[in-house]
């Protein structure tokens, strides 16, 4: 990772995301949580925001199926994570037709290849 990503907001994402955190930004000013990650606040335009780690649980708030080639499905939620902020993501581990809306889910971190940097994707939580 070149020195501009590795300081810049997205690098430090991507540094929490190696270690199994999801992690994301809180402004100070009037305490919202911020994600995806910025330099500014986007309501306050402050630079006064704060690293924090997720508990990585979350709601699914929307969910679609895509069909590719080859009769292939997957989903594409939004989940409302329990820190407050909204993140796009899928639900692996079950059929995508099964994802529902208020479904409870917990993060789990793919960590991608060479081509690919690791990124978070949910799983349905116990007893979801």
């Amino acid at each position: 990772m070149d020195s501009l990503l590795e300081k810049s907001p997205l690098g430090v994402f991507i540094e929490h995301i190696k270690k199994g955190e999801l992690a994301y930004q809180v402004c100070k000013d009037d305490n919202k949580a911020i994600f995806f990650p910025r330099v500014v606040a986007p309501k306050t335009g402050s630079t006064n925001l704060e690293w924090r780690v997720s508990k990585g649980l979350g709601t699914v708030y929307t969910t679609t199926v895509v069909c590719g080639k080859e009769n292939a499905k997957w989903n594409v939620a939004m989940i409302d994570v329990d820190e407050g902020f909204r993140m796009m993501s899928r639900v692996e581990g079950i059929d995508p037709m099964q994802v529902k809306i208020g479904m409870r889910v917990k993060v789990k971190i793919n960590q991608g290849d060479e081509k690919q940097l690791p990124y978070p994707v949910f799983t349905p939580a116990e007893g979801a």
